[in-house]
C-alpha cells in the first residue's frame, strides 16, 4: 500500500517551477519544485558562466519543462537533448546536467529510496574519497577548501604542482615542478596516493618530458596532462609513461567520451556530473569504460549537490575508482558528509540524501559574478589556466 500511494502522487505530480540560486564561492543550485511540495535539487554550475547557465534553465528549459511529469527523466533528457537543433557545449550539458540531477532526486524522494537504489542497488558499502592539497598553483579559489595532508583524512589527495608554462620549457621549471612533487612525496608515508593535475596546461611535447621525471614517485595518476580534442597525444602520452592517465572533466556527454574510450588513451576517466549530462549519463559514460577495462573517478570541484550525485553513481557503479571533492557540505548542508578513515558511508537515504540548510545558502547568495585566473607568459601572451 505505501508504494502504491507513492506511485499515485508520483502520477499526479507535475513540475511547477525552476529556481536558480547563485552561491559562493562560485556555484549554482538548482530547486524543481512540484505541484506535490516535493522539491529536486541539482547543480548546474559552470565555473564563470553560471548566469549564462542560469538564464538557459529558467527561460528555454523551464518552458519546455513545466507542467511534464518529473518521473519520465530519460524522456525529459531526450526532449531538451534531441529538440535543441544546436546541442552540446559546456553550457548547454551543464544546464542539462543539473535538472537531470535534480529530477532523480525528486523521483527517489518521491519513492523513498535513494537514486543508487534505482540505478540497480548498491556494490559496495563505502566509498574512497581523495582531497586536494595545499600546495598546488591552482591560482584560483581550491586553495580555500585545500587541506594539509598531515592531517591524514584521506588515503589520497591530488594538486597541480605546474604554473603556467610555455610550449618547451627550461630545465629549471621542470625541476622546480618535480621539487614541488617530491617535497609533498617525501612527507607521506606509501600508503598514501598522490596524484597530480597539469590542468591542461602543458603541451604534448611537455608533459610527455615531465611524466618521465615524475615516474620515481608512483603517482596515482597524472590528470589532464594536455587539453581535450587531441586524442592522439594524450594516448601517445599514456604510452610513454607507467604513470595512469586521467581526463575527461572538459567532455561532455557520451558521444566525446566515446573515442577516448575506444582508444584507451586513458585509464581513468573523469566525467563530470554537473558537465557530462547528469546521473544517468555519468552512469553510461562508466559503462563504456568498464568494457574498455577503464575506471571512472568523476571530476567535482564544486558544491555538495554535484557531490551529492556523483555519490549515487559511485554507489551502484562497479567500474568506480574513487571521488573528488572540495567541500564536504560544511554549512550548506544540514548534515555534512563525515569521512571516516578517507571514505564516506554509502547514504541510505530518498533522493540525493542531502538537504540544504536554507538559511546558510541564503546567507552565501550573489550575483554569480566569478571569473576564472588568466595567466600570461612573459612575453604577454594569454596562456592555459
Amino acid at each position: 500500500r505505501p508504494a502504491r500511494a507513492r506511485r499515485t502522487l508520483a502520477d499526479q505530480m507535475k513540475i511547477t517551477k525552476l529556481e536558480t540560486i547563485h552561491v559562493k564561492p562560485r556555484w549554482l543550485f538548482l530547486k524543481i519544485h512540484t505541484d506535490a511540495g516535493i522539491v529536486g535539487l541539482g547543480e548546474p554550475s559552470l565555473e564563470g558562466k553560471t548566469r549564462t547557465v542560469a538564464s538557459l534553465v529558467e527561460n528555454e528549459f523551464a518552458e519546455q519543462l513545466v507542467g511534464q511529469d518529473p518521473f519520465n527523466i530519460e524522456y525529459l533528457w531526450q526532449l531538451l537533448y534531441r529538440g535543441s537543433f544546436y546541442r552540446g557545449g559546456p553550457i548547454f550539458t551543464s544546464a542539462l546536467s543539473g535538472i537531470e540531477q535534480a529530477l532523480w532526486d525528486i523521483k527517489g524522494k518521491a519513492l523513498g529510496v535513494p537514486v543508487w537504489q534505482l540505478l540497480g542497488g548498491q556494490v559496495r558499502h563505502k566509498i574512497r574519497m581523495y582531497g586536494w592539497v595545499n600546495a598546488e598553483e591552482t591560482g584560483d579559489y581550491i586553495r580555500n577548501f585545500a587541506r594539509q595532508i598531515s592531517d591524514g583524512v584521506f588515503t589520497a589527495y591530488k594538486f597541480c604542482p605546474v604554473p603556467e608554462v610555455q610550449a618547451l620549457e627550461s630545465p629549471d621549471v621542470m625541476d622546480r615542478v618535480v621539487d614541488n612533487v617530491r617535497r609533498l612525496r617525501e612527507q607521506v608515508e606509501r600508503r598514501v596516493d598522490l596524484a597530480v593535475d597539469f590542468h591542461g596546461r602543458t603541451t604534448p611535447a611537455l608533459a610527455k618530458r615531465l611524466a618521465q621525471k615524475l615516474e620515481e614517485f608512483d603517482l596515482l595518476f597524472i590528470e589532464e596532462p594536455v587539453l581535450p580534442g587531441n586524442v592522439k597525444a594524450l594516448k601517445n602520452i599514456a604510452s610513454s609513461t607507467s604513470i595512469p592517465i586521467a581526463a575527461g572533466e572538459r567532455l561532455f556527454t557520451r558521444w566525446e567520451f566515446r573515442e577516448v574510450i575506444e582508444e584507451q588513451a586513458v585509464a581513468i576517466a573523469q566525467p563530470d556530473v554537473s558537465h557530462c549530462g547528469g546521473i544517468a549519463e555519468l552512469r553510461k559514460i562508466a559503462n563504456m569504460a568498464e568494457v574498455n577495462s577503464i575506471f571512472v573517478a568523476p571530476h567535482c570541484p564544486l558544491g555538495p549537490i554535484a557531490l551529492a550525485a556523483c555519490l549515487q553513481v559511485g554507489a551502484c557503479t562497479q567500474n568506480f575508482f574513487a571521488q573528488e571533492h572540495l567541500s564536504l557540505g560544511e554549512g550548506y548542508l544540514k548534515e555534512p558528509f563525515v569521512p571516516i578513515d578517507g571514505y564516506l558511508p554509502i547514504t541510505q537515504r530518498p533522493g540525493l540524501g542531502i538537504e540544504l540548510d536554507d538559511d546558510f545558502v541564503r546567507s552565501m547568495m550573489y550575483d554569480g559574478r566569478w571569473e576564472n585566473p588568466v595567466f600570461k607568459l612573459k612575453d604577454g601572451s594569454i596562456t592555459e589556466w
